[in-house]
């Protein structure tokens, strides 16, 4: 649709790019906010936690990208050098940046469940942000379609071009915008323990993702018998998320 801006020089500022960074420094900032009104971390420590968790989910989701192409790595082990910068799913950033999280907040004795419930919000704004991004480049792209609402890329690398197809993109951006909203509020409400913010993205992102997998056109996405990588996964993360929101609630009540 648009997957380059503009450029400067030899310097091209590409859409996807462009809006993955928006998001994540919207996200960053209220971050930050939120954090010093709850007085729940010094400054600068969402920030620094925030960054150290976007190195962890790159690699996490290359990692599993590799893994859902690994029969193909496996013929020609030189696929890996050339899909460093293309191909990521979007489980292994997620998987890969809460546990670097966990990791840094143990080293620095800061209570992880406390800024988890404050983070996922905020991942589920930079979501919205990441998959206009999607949009304006085709990639993640929805299947063929003849409905009113479907959408033909012309310059894409990643979509077919001149074929309508579904705009899950923007489907996906508009249910994580509500999600971010949905979790804002039971943030805010602070009714909640500990823990069960955190639980309830889990939950919500999961059912979310295992329904709209049934609209993608993509196909490196991988499979698991009649399921794709990022559904099979879905089915383990919500009863993950169901099992966290049990136990948090008996610690509770304890």
């Amino acid at each position: 649709m648009l997957p380059e801006l503009f450029s400067i020089g030899p310097v091209t500022i590409h859409s996807y790019g462009f809006m993955i960074a928006l998001g994540v420094i919207i996200a960053l900032s209220l971050g930050e906010h939120w954090a010093k009104k709850r007085e729940l971390a010094e400054d600068g420590f969402v920030t620094t936690l925030g960054v150290i968790s976007i190195v962890g989910g790159f690699i996490g989701a290359k990692i599993l990208f590799w893994i859902t192409i690994l029969p193909d790595i496996i013929r020609e082990p030189s696929i890996i050098l050339q899909e460093v910068m293309n191909g990521f799913v979007v489980y292994g950033g997620l998987i890969g940046g809460l546990l670097t999280a966990y990791v840094y907040c143990r080293i620095k004795k800061v209570d992880y469940w406390k800024l988890f419930d404050l983070a996922v919000p905020l991942i589920a704004l930079a979501q919205c942000f990441g998959r206009i991004g999607c949009f304006l480049a085709g990639c993640c792209y929805g299947q063929e379609t003849d409905s009113v609402c479907g959408v033909a890329f012309s310059i894409s690398d990643f979509a077919p071009n001149g074929i309508r197809l579904f705009p899950i993109q923007l489907v996906a951006s508009g249910l994580n915008l509500l999600n971010f909203l949905f979790l804002a509020w039971l943030w805010k409400s602070n009714k909640l323990r500990k823990g069960m913010v955190g639980a309830a993205y889990v939950i919500t992102y999961s059912a979310g993702r295992f329904v709209l997998e049934y609209f993608r056109g993509d196909l490196e996405r991988g499979s698991v018998g009649v399921l794709s990588t990022s559904q099979f996964i879905s089915i383990f993360t919500i009863v993950i998320g169901i099992i966290l929101m049990i136990l948090l609630r008996k610690k509770t009540e304890r």
